[in-house]
């Protein structure tokens, strides 16, 4: 089990360099004034296919050899990774087989099958979705591009952290902390990558939904947690099983702790980002600017990092989202 280090951020930031959009830094007075902290917000759900995952699967699935090319790729995902690897296999002319949970929300499925991919649906619930994936990929040949405990999927997330780090030090920033969105870790692991080599004083935090608290509980316990329960939450992104090998191995020393917030304080969150901010944000993209607006942990006098990781939302979602403070 090789893992991932900063040499492989660097060279996934080369790989991606001109396919991937650079997405800015920015900082908002009016989220300022909300939290009493200075904060950086990274905007994920600008990226191509609107999160992070396209930097990952790219990296990923341009590095199959040309001889293997011919047998496509297959992955599992809610959505997200889903369309990372069916944009990236398009660009690379390979076949894609994504499993996807047959609940995904419907526009993560349509642009999915949009960008040219097969999709196998799977009973969240009740059937190993992982499962699947290792027997389809096995049978075809394919190879699977897991959704986060893939060493170049983690450097390829990595460049996330990159741009972060170095968007700020070229303000003269350094935050005191940033806070992510965990499901399986990917993000966080190439994110605690980069800062570890970029800003080492940076502490990071990961924010998971409500009952879904498998990366806090591992990092506390010290061995990996399962989630008890597959579904439940409106942060379908967020809603692994547990943390990967990888990411855990990568995670449990440079992670600080982790937040959990109610779906409640997601969709806040989610018309926040609308109504003041004018980004469209998905639930699994809003959980760490929830935590953040929610008071989960006290920002007050810090200068903080934000990944919003996604903006695939589904419209009643955010309607409802709306409606809230209306």
């Amino acid at each position: 089990m090789q893992l991932p280090d900063i040499s492989d951020v660097e060279s996934a930031a080369e790989r991606i360099s001109g396919l991937a959009v650079l997405t800015p830094l920015l900082n908002f007075p009016v989220l300022d004034e909300a939290t009493g902290a200075r904060v950086f917000v990274k905007p994920e759900s600008l990226q191509r296919t609107g999160s992070f995952k396209f930097r990952g699967a790219y990296n990923c699935i341009s590095r199959i050899p040309e001889s293997e090319r011919a047998n496509g790729v297959v992955a599992c995902s809610s959505g997200n990774h889903a369309q990372g690897v069916a944009a990236a296999a398009k660009l690379l002319g390979i076949a894609a087989t994504i499993v996807m949970p047959a609940d995904a929300p419907p526009i993560k499925l349509a642009r999915t099958r949009a960008l040219g991919a097969e999709i196998v649906p799977y009973d969240r619930a009740k059937e190993d979705r992982e499962a699947i994936t290792r027997d389809l990929a096995e049978r075809t040949g394919a190879t699977l591009v897991h959704p986060f405990d893939n060493r170049f999927v983690i450097a390829g997330q990595g460049t996330v952290g990159l741009e972060m780090a170095e968007q700020a030090l070229a303000r003269g920033v350094t935050f005191d902390m940033a806070v992510t969105n965990a499901g399986g870790g990917g993000l966080t692991a190439g994110i605690a990558l980069a800062l570890e080599a970029r800003m080492p004083a940076c502490a990071l935090y990961v924010t998971e939904p409500e009952g879904f608290d498998d990366q806090a509980r591992s990092f506390e316990t010290g061995t990996r947690q399962r989630n008890p329960k597959a579904s439940g939450s409106i942060c379908d992104a967020l809603l692994s099983e547990m943390p990967g090998e990888l990411t855990f191995a990568v995670n449990r020393s440079r992670v600080k702790g982790g937040y959990q917030v109610t779906d409640a304080e997601v969709l806040d969150a989610i018309g926040f980002a609308a109504r003041e901010l004018k980004l469209v944000v998905e639930p699994g993209g809003a959980a760490a600017l929830a935590a953040l607006l929610s008071g989960r942990f006290d920002a007050r006098g810090k200068t903080v990092g934000i990944v919003i990781s996604g903006g695939n939302v589904d419209p009643d979602i955010l309607a409802e989202a709306l409606r809230r403070d209306s």
